[in-house]
């Protein structure tokens, strides 16, 4: 599947750095320690990097300083070669979210959503009609297009959540936990399509606490806990410098500890 071609956007050529990440420090006011300390994190142009962590490691607040929905406290992040923090404005429309609760208007349909963000995106006419249609299809909700989305199963509303986050053809989209709490047929459709993206060009930032998902889709991986990265690199190669461990969920609880993070 291909976008239409007056949508295809230029995206970085493989190996150009898509983000870059230096330093990042987020500390919360009254907060005992830092959210994020010293992170740095550098990913090349269409590359899945998954961003791996237990509850309250820092993961969701470091998707959010990214998509430059919040502020860090010091550090730096480029994006396509724009400091993301001095030009927001700049770097939005080169990015994409797709968050971990369902951003959708619950009384709408799935077109109706899409045309409303699509138009916040700045898409109008032949343009905005042909983006929707390819997300719907992207998602396998164009024979549902027209149904409320209160009307949706949980993967359904996962896939069209990830139609929306698509809409402006993004160079990075960061995914926060997209298959969380859904059937299997529609976690692998999502990755079915993820991979679609990455071939299109689009470089993708992934949470999730499943770690064979992690160990199947990305290329490299960074482990955070408490705020800093304890790991970084691809899973096989992680695995392989660990003696004694099969997976990345083995090494993932060696590293991360088994108590549990509520």
């Amino acid at each position: 599947m291909q976008p239409p071609d007056s949508l295809k956007e230029t995206h970085m050529p493989a190996g150009e750095k898509a983000l870059i990440v230096q330093d990042l420090v987020k500390i919360y006011k009254g907060a005992s320690s830092p959210a994020l300390s010293g992170v740095n994190i550098t990913v090349p142009a269409g590359e899945i990097f998954g961003l791996l962590g237990p509850n309250g490691a820092g993961k969701t607040t470091a998707i959010s300083i990214l998509s430059t929905l919040l502020r860090p406290t010091s550090g730096s992040v480029r994006i396509c070669g724009i400091d993301a923090l001095k030009h927001p404005g700049r770097v939005k429309g080169l990015i994409g979210l797709v968050p971990q609760n369902i951003a959708l208007y619950a009384g709408l349909t799935a077109r109706e959503n899409l045309r409303y963000f699509g138009r916040i995106c700045g898409l109008k006419g032949k343009a905005l009609n042909d983006r929707i249609q390819f997300c719907l299809e992207l998602a396998g909700l164009e024979n549902r297009a027209d149904q409320r989305v209160s009307t949706y199963s949980g993967g359904m509303k996962r896939r069209a959540n990830l139609a929306a986050g698509i809409l402006n053809n993004p160079r990075i989209l960061y995914l926060d936990e997209p298959t969380v709490g859904i059937d299997a047929q529609s976690r692998n459709m999502i990755l079915e399509k993820l991979f679609l993206l990455k071939h299109n060009g689009t470089t993708l930032i992934y949470t999730t606490h499943y770690m064979d998902e992690a160990e199947h889709l990305c290329e490299r991986v960074a482990i955070l806990d408490e705020g800093h990265i304890v790991a970084e690199g691809s899973p096989k190669a992680l695995i392989n410098r660990s003696p004694g461990y099969a997976s990345l969920g083995d090494l993932f609880l060696a590293l991360t500890g088994k108590d549990l993070r509520d």
